[in-house]
């Protein structure tokens, strides 16, 4: 995964164990995700939906209403999901592409935002339109939220991904905001 280098300034924040790190580089922060650090991105893949439409000859499935996937502890929830495979004597998931309110969640942490694309292949999930992840009373707020199953680090930019054009997605602003808890004095 690359990131583009932006000049400017870089403030490193540590708080209270929740997050480990958050570096910021004028509209882009990255945060160590140890909710999904560890994460196991092989286990089975259980789904259910209102309607399921099985698309054979373009390999993917279709769910359609109060869609709810879970792999091991990580629950995905939106109003749409296209699932694409391929078929070689067993099925194996390629990619995931939800819509409509998506919110995905593992532990105490949440990511929610307009659309999410769970590329089992890289390893990644990557979230665009009105991204607000949150871990416990910490909050990071953006455009696009990319977190890599494998590394466990979760990377916040305030840019809309390339989502003009696309119905129900805004683009956001350009910037990263949040909030992080303080520890209390004694």
């Amino acid at each position: 995964m690359s990131f583009r280098k932006h000049s400017g300034r870089a403030l490193r924040i540590v708080s209270g164990g929740l997050l480990a790190g958050v570096a910021a580089l004028v509209g882009f922060q990255q945060l160590s995700a140890q909710g999904i650090a560890g994460y196991n991105s092989d286990a089975p893949v259980n789904y259910a939906a209102d309607r399921i439409e099985l698309q054979d000859k373009q390999q993917r499935v279709v769910l359609a209403g109060n869609v709810d996937v879970n792999q091991g502890d990580l629950r995905l929830r939106a109003a749409r999901t296209t699932v694409a495979y391929t078929n070689q004597g067993s099925l194996k998931i390629r990619r995931l592409d939800a819509t409509g309110g998506v919110t995905v969640t593992r532990g105490a942490e949440s990511a929610r935002g307009d659309v999410a694309i769970y590329d089992f292949d890289r390893r990644t999930i990557t979230m665009v339109g009105n991204v607000a992840l949150r871990r416990g009373t910490d909050t990071l707020n953006g455009g696009r939220l990319v977190m890599d199953l494998d590394s466990g680090v979760s990377s916040v930019d305030g840019r809309g991904g390339r989502t003009s054009g696309v119905p129900g997605v805004s683009g956001g602003n350009g910037r990263v905001s949040g909030t992080f808890s303080a520890p209390k004095k004694n």
